[in-house]
């Protein structure tokens, strides 16, 4: 069952009057079908697109106050009328992801490697709780922020912790001009030493990712006339030839990592946390599986697994259980959502239980 909501107002009435033995899941753009389409019956899904529009923007202090079912692309639209970005890099905005879908769902995109994941610039936010009441923590402007830490607590949480109606940003002024270097390898153990030499290398890197086919992709971002020497100081830090990449052709390498536009047609999307050092052992174990690959981004700390939808869930459940590795189910058919690992613990039980003490969202 769908139900609209298209004010605050709206959303508390509708989490009082859940009754016992239903549960709620917000939802926005559905751009993660994983994640907005359960299976379950019990499920009531509380759609909350129409609480949309940007109520502060203040270039000068670089922050923004939006509603959470505001689209990316309309904040990103805004902010590039005064030449600034939103620097974790929002993944599926051209498909209509929204900004509280994007903090719910904890995901950012390449950029995230130089500044920063989603988590480092939610400054503020307001969420309808378990009780029906609004709670405010953190502030709109970056200096305000002070109390319990809840702008970083609903990163992540996935519509489990309460329905977030409102978000303050930080935001970043757009850098000048960027190019990007192609390096291919024959294994993605090479891949893997050249993400480590040039993660060390003197040249600031904008985004850093490894992708199918043991190729990867260094950006580098600054002022034009600076960008000649800064790549050719990066491709000495590696022993292979690289292909630049500019202009439309550059847009399009990153826009396939940011819109997934690389995952083959119908498969599930999961997003893997992990380190540099676990890569290679990944990528062997997901060989062998046929249609499976993935894609490693932000200097090789997520991994984007697409996973063919022939194959059964449960047997990537057992290879990152093998490796220690916890995953989210983004797109794909309705039913898991995590897959390894538990994660959270006794202090996710216990916040669970403060915001929500009636049970009324759906459960992690």
């Amino acid at each position: 069952m769908l139900t609209a909501a298209t004010s605050i107002e709206e959303i508390q009435e509708m989490v009082r009057r859940t009754p016992p033995g239903t549960r709620l899941l917000p939802v926005a753009g559905a751009t993660k079908p994983a994640l907005s389409q359960p299976e379950q019956e019990d499920v009531e899904r509380l759609d909350v697109s129409e609480l949309r529009g940007v109520l502060e923007y203040d270039p000068a202090e670089l922050t923004m106050t939006a509603l959470a079912g505001t689209p990316v692309r309309d904040l990103q639209r805004a902010l590039s009328e005064h030449g600034q970005y939103l620097p974790f890099d929002p993944p599926l905005a051209s498909a209509g992801a929204t900004l509280g879908g994007v903090v719910a769902s904890g995901t950012s995109g390449p950029r995230a490697l130089r500044h920063g994941g989603v988590r480092d610039f939610v400054i503020g936010v307001r969420f309808v709780a378990g009780t029906g009441e609004v709670v405010t923590g953190g502030g709109k402007v970056v200096k305000n922020a002070a109390g319990f830490d809840l702008p970083k607590l609903m990163v992540g949480s996935l519509g489990r912790l309460g329905v977030i109606v409102q978000l303050s940003v930080k935001v970043f002024p757009q850098p000048p001009a960027t190019t990007t270097l192609e390096f291919t390898f024959g294994d993605i153990e090479s891949a893997v030493t050249a993400v480590t030499a040039l993660m060390r290398s003197p040249v600031e890197l904008d985004s850093l990712d490894i992708a199918p086919g043991a190729r990867v992709l260094a950006r580098i971002a600054g002022r034009p006339e600076a960008l000649d020497s800064r790549a050719a100081r990066l491709a000495g830090a590696v022993d292979a030839q690289a292909v630049r990449h500019e202009g439309a052709d550059e847009q399009a390498l990153w826009e396939a990592a940011t819109e997934l536009t690389w995952v083959s047609h119908g498969s599930t999307v999961v997003r893997v946390g992990l380190s540099i050092r676990q890569v290679a052992a990944l990528d062997r174990a997901l060989s062998g599986t046929r249609g499976a690959h993935s894609r490693y981004s932000i200097g090789g700390t997520t991994a984007w697994i697409s996973w063919p939808a022939a194959a059964p869930l449960e047997d990537l459940d057992r290879i990152l259980h093998g490796l220690g590795l916890a995953g989210v189910v983004l797109v794909g058919a309705p039913g898991r959502s995590r897959l390894g690992p538990a994660t959270g613990g006794v202090f996710a039980t216990r916040v669970t239980r403060a915001l929500d003490p009636h049970q009324r969202f759906l459960e992690l």
